[in-house]
């Protein structure tokens, strides 16, 4: 009786087969024809046979057997649906790497050929990085010969190399000389920047703990009276309301007039006890009469704004400032609050900083922090808006609380009158004349409150162009103000602690050492250790130390936890505008008392038009002063429009510093690789295509 066909061992040989897929069927195939004495012959009545005769009716067998060609059939044709479907992703991945090569080529291209009128290629700076540029090239040339020749596994020595060759001669004295003569110095320079960077990062972990302690302890400043709201309390005493003049300095700010001034205006605040100042310094005059209508207009509703132009605009913001302050009915007032033109600040913004007065009349200044209405327009704003965070959240909060202490950031702040008096008001002497005003004050004995809570909307620039402006005078003026004001604050009356404080820390630590080794380190010393690598810089300096500090950074703003690494690479991307501008600050070069206004865009100007129509009716007093649809801002808006339409046209530039320096670092990445220095070349990768998206415009607002 014969026994029936063995199906389940069939099924699970077929299921061994399709889970090695090809190279069980390679082997089988293989071991068949080379050993047939191994082959297995399963017949469908009888035993398992072994042989050479048995192999043969085996096989023979197995192709008669209709579900192993079945099974095998299948499987060559899932085989080849697998081939095709890798080689079609393979095929897309290379499609889009060459459309992504070519676009950036064409935009390479395209931003060369426009990009002509630039300054960069005039800078002392662009100079000496385009010098070093074909150094670094020359001898990746050199290190290639040596490498392809062996060299780089049995370096030649001088007393031998003749054999070699004039190359191999010439290439055994460079060894010498950078052995002896080189990298010493460098290493020596590395170690310097090694322990700045350190000292640095210490100073930063204090600042966290700083700001840790204050939240663990819920600790903020109180003021020891509250006002009252003025919407829709009749009750009121005015007379108890403090007289508060309001600045909103401005220079040809088309695109956010309308919004600051709206959000000044719509106060809640006793109108008789408020004065809105709008200082226009701007020299276009169709500007001027847009900024005129909009103060006529809110005139109108019964605020009382009015409107001051400079003929002569001389001292930038600070002359404007001074100007307006020489006016013989500022004596009426006893605080000034100042908001640049693209500031919004809340209704309710004189009523919490203005209480922090009430008591303390050692207090000189109430800081508000800022917040971003396009903080997540693109990469560039996100990663401006960790750096600011950490700067509110952390600096000023941690300043403010324990050392009393901070720089006044220009604008959201509200300042006593008589200090800035009895500091000798504003002066016209650096690009930043709000540290400037602050360390002064300070010297004299007067004391600051950061309100971490009280926060006013501003934007940020959308451009890098604009952003590394705004960068390269935040950075040159603070070494303006540190020559200017380095005597004046060792004669100051203050104590050693607040002295050391101002000297070392503030000027020197977080002004000149951080942008100084920060732009060495990263961009000088890493490349040249690469070709000496006799001086060495280790992968704690590169890469663990820094990613600790950029963890740190970016803390108060935790959601921009995934742009951690774009962050680090953009921060030492960074380092060149902002080392420029501290050495043109430091030593007077031309560059350094340049004011250009940050461009703004005005990306919430509509919206917040649209919210002040509707808070600014119950300023109307009298049927005379209800406007027809045609005066209710409609028409301020076209005007706006307009006038945007009629604007300069906007383009994306190049940036040749970055640019050179983008080739400096990947030439020295090359370099790495050749000596497999895994962690230095990734970084040196990484940082120079970071340089190298800066340098072609990509990180911000792109104009098609």
């Amino acid at each position: 009786m014969s026994r029936a066909p063995n199906y389940e061992f069939q099924e699970w040989w077929n299921k061994q087969r399709e889970k090695n897929n090809v190279d069980l069927f390679q082997d089988k195939e293989h071991h068949a024809e080379s050993a047939p004495f191994l082959s297995v012959d399963i017949q469908g009545g009888g035993d398992v046979k072994g042989g050479g005769g048995g192999g043969g009716r085996g096989g023979k067998a197995r192709s008669s057997d209709p579900l192993v060609e079945k099974d095998r059939a299948r499987s060559a044709r899932q085989l080849s649906w697998v081939v095709r479907l890798k080689f079609q992703q393979v095929g897309a991945f290379l499609a889009w790497i060459s459309n992504g090569a070519v676009h950036l080529v064409r935009t390479a291209n395209r931003r060369i050929s426009s990009a002509g009128s630039r300054s960069d290629s005039s800078s002392r700076l662009y100079r000496a990085i385009r010098a070093f540029l074909i150094v670094v090239i020359l001898l990746l040339g050199f290190e290639l010969l040596a490498y392809f020749k062996g060299w780089h596994f049995s370096p030649p020595v001088v007393g031998s190399a003749e054999v070699l060759g004039m190359v191999g001669v010439v290439y055994a004295r460079w060894l010498e000389i950078r052995a002896e003569y080189l990298a010493p110095p460098l290493q020596g320079l590395a170690n310097v920047c090694t322990f700045l960077f350190i000292v640095q990062s210490v100073d930063r972990i204090v600042l966290i703990l700083g700001c840790f302690w204050i939240k663990f302890r819920r600790l903020k400043p109180v003021a020891s009276i509250e006002y009252a709201s003025i919407g829709e309390n009749r009750e009121v005493n005015v007379e108890e309301y403090p007289m508060v003049l309001i600045q909103i300095p401005m220079c040809n700010e088309r695109e956010v007039y309308q919004q600051s001034i709206g959000a000044v205006c719509i106060m809640d605040w006793p109108k008789e006890r408020m004065l809105v100042q709008v200082l226009d310094d701007s020299d276009d005059v169709d500007i001027q009469q847009l900024i005129k209508a909009e103060v006529h207009k809110w005139q109108q509703r019964g605020v009382r704004i009015i409107y001051r132009h400079r003929l002569i605009r001389t001292g930038y913001k600070a002359g404007n400032l001074k100007s307006a302050m020489s006016c013989d009915y500022v004596k009426d007032y006893e605080f000034v609050a100042i908001f640049d033109a693209d500031f919004q600040p809340t209704p309710d913004f004189l009523l919490k900083t203005i209480p922090y007065f009430e008591g303390n009349d050692d207090l000189a200044l109430v800081q508000a922090r800022w917040a971003f209405v396009n903080k997540d327009e693109n990469l560039l704003t996100r990663l401006q808006n960790i750096n600011l965070s950490f700067h509110f959240e952390v600096e000023q909060q941690v300043n403010g609380w324990f050392l009393n202490f901070f720089g006044f950031n220009g604008t959201a702040g509200v300042w006593r009158i008589k200090a800035l008096e009895d500091s000798g008001g504003w002066l016209e002497r650096t690009t930043v004349e709000d540290m400037d005003i602050a360390v002064r004050a300070h010297l004299h004995g007067w004391k600051f409150v950061f309100v971490n809570d009280v926060k006013c909307l501003c934007e940020l620039p959308e451009t890098y162009e604009a952003y590394k402006k705004q960068q390269h005078r935040w950075h040159s003026g603070p070494m303006q103000l540190f020559r200017l004001c380095f005597f004046d604050i060792l004669r100051s009356k203050i104590s050693w602690v607040k002295k050391a404080n101002m000297i070392f820390l503030f000027f020197l630590l977080r002004k000149l050492i951080l942008p100084f080794y920060s732009f060495t380190l990263f961009c000088f010393i890493l490349p040249m250790t690469m070709f000496l690598p006799e001086a060495e810089l280790p992968a704690l300096v590169v890469c663990y130390i820094p990613g600790l500090m950029s963890v740190l950074s970016i803390l108060p703003a935790p959601r921009s936890f995934p742009f951690i690494v774009p962050y680090l690479l953009f921060e030492n991307t960074m380092s060149v505008t902002k080392f420029n501008a501290m050495v043109s600050g430091l030593f007077r070069f031309g560059s350094s008392y340049e004011w250009v206004v940050t461009k703004k865009l005005g990306r919430s100007s509509e919206t917040d038009l649209i919210a002040y129509e509707k808070e600014s009716e119950p300023l109307m007093q009298s049927a005379t002063l209800h406007r027809s649809s045609s005066d209710s801002g409609i028409e301020e808006l076209s005007k706006l429009d307009l006038s945007k339409k009629s604007g300069k046209t906007k383009r994306n530039l190049l940036f040749r510093k970055e640019l050179a320096l983008a080739f400096i670092l990947l030439t020295a990445s090359v370099r790495s690789l050749l000596s497999a220095q895994g962690i230095h070349f990734y970084f040196l990768l990484f940082q120079g295509i970071s340089f190298l998206v800066v340098g072609l415009d990509l990180i911000g607002e792109q104009v098609s």
